[in-house]
Formats: C-alpha cells, sequence, structure tokens
C-alpha cells in the first residue's frame, strides 16, 4: 500500500472561497514552503479533469520541477491532481472541503505514488530523506498560512 499523509485545518471561510483560493495553483506558493507556484500548460487557464501545469518546488538551495495533471475537481469540495518528475510518477495529492457551522474543514492528503528510482533519487533531487515525515510538516505550514489568508478581511 501507498505511503500516504493527510493534515486537516479548520477554517473560518466558506468552503467556495477556500476551495477557489487553493485551485488557483497558480497561487499555491504563497501558501506552501515548498512549492513556488504553478503554471497552466497546454492551453488551460484552471483546474479542469485533464488539464495540465507545471510545479515549482524549492527545499534549501534545491530546485525541481513536476508535471502535474487535474484529475477530479468538484468546485468548492474536491481537487485532486497526480504528479509526475522526469517520467516518473511522484504523488497524487488531494483537497477536500467539507462544510462547518464556522466555515469549512480543509484536508490536504499526499500519496506516495514513487516507484524504487523515484525514491532513490529523492534525497539527491530535493534534499528531503524522510519525504512524508517532511510533507506532513510543510502541508501543516501551508494549510496555517492558508487559513491566515482565507481569514483575512483583505482576501
Amino acid at each position: 500500500m501507498a505511503e500516504q499523509v493527510s493534515v486537516t485545518q479548520e477554517i473560518n471561510a466558506p468552503p467556495d472561497k477556500v476551495w477557489a483560493m487553493v485551485s488557483d495553483l497558480t497561487r499555491m506558493g504563497e501558501w506552501s514552503p515548498e512549492n513556488e507556484g504553478a503554471t497552466w500548460l497546454r492551453g488551460a487557464t484552471g483546474p479542469t479533469v485533464g488539464a495540465t501545469f507545471r510545479g515549482s518546488n524549492r527545499h534549501g538551495k534545491k530546485k525541481w520541477n513536476t508535471l502535474g495533471t487535474i484529475i477530479e475537481i468538484e468546485p468548492g469540495r474536491l481537487l485532486a491532481f497526480r504528479t509526475t518528475a522526469a517520467g516518473f510518477k511522484v504523488a497524487e495529492w488531494r483537497y477536500a472541503f467539507e462544510t462547518t457551522s464556522s466555515g469549512c474543514r480543509v484536508t490536504e492528503t499526499w500519496i506516495d505514488q514513487r516507484g524504487a528510482v523515484a525514491k532513490a533519487l529523492g534525497k539527491p533531487v530535493s534534499g528531503v530523506a524522510d519525504r512524508a515525515a517532511h510533507n506532513r510538516g510543510t502541508m501543516e505550514k501551508t494549510l496555517e498560512r492558508l487559513k491566515s489568508a482565507a481569514e483575512s478581511s483583505s482576501t
């Protein structure tokens, strides 16, 4: 079974608003400590099933790109995409949004899809040996920053 990490955050903002922020993958760098954002590819201008994007990532002095493809979308409720790097499967990322009495609950999930070669290349490429533990920390920071941005009156 693939390794998986999920992190949940309560946000005092409507799920449609928070979903719109997350699904604009070009903005992910505003919240993520590792992802610097994305660029839509092949004529895509936003999230639709099959749309592709290039994600730019950084950890310390290490930089790398991934190719992502949107696999599921349900506005206000779900965004899911798979990523590859240099032709190797990397991960599936899922963002689920649930309505709460004060706004929404967001759960970010990372599902490792790397094979042996991609895992072996992980530390040399990204500087991260334990991807699951590292991702848990960055996902917690991402959702904390998303919460702050979504709850601010200026957003």
